[in-house]
């Protein structure tokens, strides 16, 4: 049964699958998150309560999940991340400031 929607970064999504039984499914995404995870589960959540913590009325928490599982280095990268929430230049150069010293 869903209690709730809401947007995991990987690193929280492997966080809630150790207690599972150990099936197929549960293997291959454990695999998948090891490929794909930019970081140790430490610094994503760090950089998401950085992120949540702006207070940028842009970024839904979707968009900062997105940027912490992908980690974009420059603006061109961060913009095709957060497609949808057309930040202008000041607010780019933040995020990634922030991405760059947790990082």
């Amino acid at each position: 049964m869903i209690k709730e929607r809401k947007p995991l970064t990987l690193l929280e999504t492997e966080e809630l699958i150790k207690d599972f039984k150990e099936t197929e499914k549960t293997k291959e995404l454990k695999s998948f998150i090891k490929k794909f995870a930019q970081s140790d589960a430490k610094t994503a959540k760090k950089l998401k309560e950085a992120l949540t913590n702006m207070n940028l009325l842009k970024l839904k928490e979707k968009d900062i999940v997105k940027i912490v599982d992908i980690m974009p280095e420059n603006a061109i990268e961060l913009n095709k991340v957060v497609t949808e929430a057309g930040l202008d230049t000041d607010e780019t150069n933040k995020i990634l400031e922030t991405i760059k010293n947790i990082k």
